[in-house]
C-alpha cells in the first residue's frame, strides 16, 4: 500500500472451517475444504480483493494446519492478491521453518506473501509440538526475535532458552520482498499493541465482539509506542479482522449466516466456559451499525467498514468468512460481492474524502 492515508485494503480471512452443517449435520472433508479455499482465493483475486489470510489451527473443525501450503497452491493461479497467514502460531513453531515456508510462498507469488504472527487463541498446538503453556509469553517473545533476525539477515547468530542456538548460519530461500512483511496479531492485549509499536511492525486486531470503536485506545497505544521508539506512525498499517457475510440483501445475509455462527459460537462457548448460549438477539445486536458483525448487503457492510475506518483509522479490513460451515456457492458469492460491490464503495468514499 503506497498511501495509507488515502487507501484501504479489503480482504478475506478464514480458519478453513469444517464444522457440521447446522441443518443437515453433514461435515465436509478437510480435503474438500482445502480445495474450496484455493477456489476462493482465485475468485478473490479476480474480484479485486487485496488480501486473503488463513489461520493456523490443529483441531478437527478446522483444516488450516499449514496456511503457507494452501496459499502456495493458489499463488500460481493469482496475480495481485496478497497471501498471508491469519495467524501463524509462532510460539509453537520453528521460526526458521516459518521463514522458509513464507519466503518460498513469496517466491512462488513473486512478492505477495506475508506472515501474521500471534500466540494463538487456541492452545492445541502447544501439547502437539511439545511446548508448555507455562512458557506461553516467553516462547512468543523469543521466537519473534529470531524470526525478525532471520528476516533481516541472511546469516544469523542467535541464542535463546527454548530452541537450539544458531551460530552464523544462513537461512534460504530469501524472500522476494525485502523485508518480508511480518505483522503482529492481537485479540486486544495492550502489551501486544505496545510490542508491535516498539518494533515498528504492522498490527492486526481481532474484533469479534463488543463494539469496534472500543479498540481506539489500543490503536492509540500502538502508535504512541511506535513514535517513542522512533518509528513514523503514519507509515504503519493497522488491520482488523471481524466475522461477517455479504449477500444481495441484508435479510438474506442475516438469515444465512446466523445458524452456522450460532453453532460454532456455542461450541467455542462451551469449551471456554461462557455462561449463556449465543442466540438471535445477541446476533442481531452485533449486526447493528456499531456492532462487531459485518453482516448485510454490500451498501450496509461498506457503511460499517467506513465507520470502522473513521473510528480506528484502519488501513486493512479482513472479513472472516465463514465462522461455521456454509454452502460453498454462498461463500463464493459473498466474496464476489465484497470485491465487486463493497470494496468499490469504500474506495470511492475514501477518495472523495481525500479530495474534499
Amino acid at each position: 500500500m503506497t498511501d495509507l492515508a488515502a487507501s484501504m485494503e479489503i480482504g478475506i480471512s478464514t480458519f478453513l472451517e469444517t464444522t457440521p452443517n447446522p441443518v443437515t449435520g453433514e461435515v465436509i472433508s478437510h480435503a474438500e475444504r482445502l480445495r474450496n479455499a484455493v477456489e476462493e482465493i482465485v475468485l478473490a483475486d479476480q474480484a479485486g480483493l487485496d488480501v486473503y489470510g488463513i489461520g493456523e489451527h490443529h483441531r478437527a473443525d478446522y483444516a488450516g494446519t499449514s496456511p503457507a501450503v494452501v496459499l502456495a497452491a493458489a499463488a500460481a493461479m493469482t496475480k495481485h492478491i496478497r497471501l498471508t497467514s491469519a495467524v501463524t502460531v509462532l510460539s509453537s513453531d520453528d521460526p526458521v521453518r516459518v521463514y522458509q515456508a513464507f519466503s518460498t510462498l513469496d517466491g512462488l507469488s513473486n512478492g505477495r506473501a506475508e506472515i501474521m504472527a500471534g500466540r494463538g487463541s487456541f492452545i492445541e498446538s502447544f501439547p502437539l509440538f511439545g511446548y508448555s503453556l507455562d512458557d506461553y509469553e516467553e516462547l512468543f517473545e523469543e521466537k519473534l526475535e529470531l524470526l525478525l533476525a532471520i528476516r533481516d539477515s541472511e546469516k544469523v547468530t542467535w541464542r535463546g532458552g527454548h530452541r537450539p542456538a544458531i551460530d552464523n548460519l544462513a537461512v534460504y530461500p530469501r524472500s522476494v520482498q525485502s523485508p518480508l512483511p511480518v505483522w503482529i496479531a492481537s485479540g486486544g492485549n495492550p502489551e501486544s499493541a505496545i510490542r508491535a509499536g516498539v518494533l515498528g511492525l504492522p498490527i492486526a486486531f481481532a474484533i469479534i465482539g463488543g463494539m469496534p470503536e472500543s479498540f481506539a485506545p489500543l490503536v492509540k497505544l500502538y502508535k504512541e509506542a511506535a513514535a517513542k521508539a522512533g518509528h513514523d506512525p503514519s507509515k504503519l498499517s493497522v488491520a482488523t479482522h471481524s466475522h461477517g457475510f455479504v449477500a444481495d440483501t441484508t435479510e438474506q445475509a442475516a438469515d444465512s449466516f446466523f445458524l452456522p455462527t450460532q453453532a460454532q459460537m456455542n461450541v467455542i462457548g462451551r469449551e471456554r466456559g461462557w455462561r449463556q448460549n449465543y442466540d438471535r438477539s445477541a446476533y442481531d445486536a452485533a449486526r447493528s451499525l456499531r456492532g462487531a458483525l459485518y453482516v448485510g448487503d454490500p451498501e450496509y457492510v461498506a457503511e460499517k467498514i467506513l465507520l470502522l475506518r473513521k473510528n480506528l483509522g484502519v488501513t486493512r479490513f479482513f472479513l472472516h468468512v465463514n465462522v461455521g460451515t456454509m454452502p460453498h456457492r454462498e461463500v463464493l458469492h459473498a466474496i464476489e460481492l465484497l470485491g465487486t460491490k463493497v470494496a468499490p464503495i469504500v474506495r470511492k468514499e475514501l477518495a472523495k474524502n481525500q479530495l474534499s
